[in-house]
């Protein structure tokens, strides 16, 4: 038989083969590039202000904190809601204390978690409710655990993630993201865990689409070489 046969032969089944994933490619495409990655992250859905920090001599002095918290392997002063506080981290671990009392308020509460993710949000819902997390979704599938999740009552079903250790606000979540999320599994083919850019089934894919792609050139000139000789 002609190789044109078999070129064309092949181009066929490998298009159907790999054309589910390559429509899924272009529609996953589509939307990355609509859509900003600055309005995907929810920049505008939340941030948190750094106000600066006025002289006192009512906070505690840090070598105190030495005694009550051994093995303290750093600190810094921050600004928590309406009081001052210092965070101090103990190996992997942190702690909250009151910079004027020195008394420990963490792991915060709910209350305090309502209260940080008011402050941050930037829109104008209210809060639908506040969930205490100890498995992470997969959403926030990379952030530590336990953390608060305070889910807001808008378009977007917005949830604010909070480290109940810091007070650090962990992540921004919205319908938009979620999709995003959603077409990027599509997009590099990993269906666990959603981060594995170089997992075995894309690279199959590609490889089978690269033959597909010299396949078609194969019958192109083939398609030029037959009008050439009519």
């Amino acid at each position: 038989m002609k190789p044109a046969f078999w070129a064309r032969r092949a181009h066929k089944w490998i298009g159907l083969i790999v054309g589910v994933q390559a429509l899924l490619w272009m529609i996953s495409g589509v939307y990355m590039t609509i859509i900003s990655l600055d309005i995907i992250h929810g920049d505008h859905l939340a941030h948190t202000h750094a106000e600066p920090l006025q002289p006192s001599a009512q906070r505690i002095d840090p070598a105190a904190l030495a005694g009550r918290y051994p093995g303290i392997t750093s600190y810094r002063l921050k600004r928590l809601l309406d009081r001052e506080v210092f965070e101090l981290r103990q190996g992997d671990r942190s702690v909250l204390l009151d910079a004027v009392s020195g008394e420990r308020i963490s792991p915060l509460d709910e209350a305090t978690a309502r209260a940080l993710a008011m402050a941050a949000y930037q829109g104008d819902a209210g809060v639908g409710r506040v969930e205490w997390i100890t498995a992470a979704p997969q959403e926030v599938a990379t952030r530590p655990v336990p953390m608060w999740a305070v889910h807001f009552a808008d378009r977007g079903a917005t949830t604010l993630y909070f480290s109940p250790d810091t007070g650090a606000l962990l992540a921004r979540r919205h319908s938009l993201w979620r999709w995003f999320d959603f077409l990027w599994m599509f997009h590099i083919m990993d269906y666990e865990t959603r981060s594995d850019v170089n997992n075995n089934l894309l690279r199959s894919a590609a490889a089978i689409g690269l033959v597909f792609a010299l396949s078609g050139i194969w019958l192109l000139f083939y398609s030029f070489r037959r009008r050439a000789r009519a």
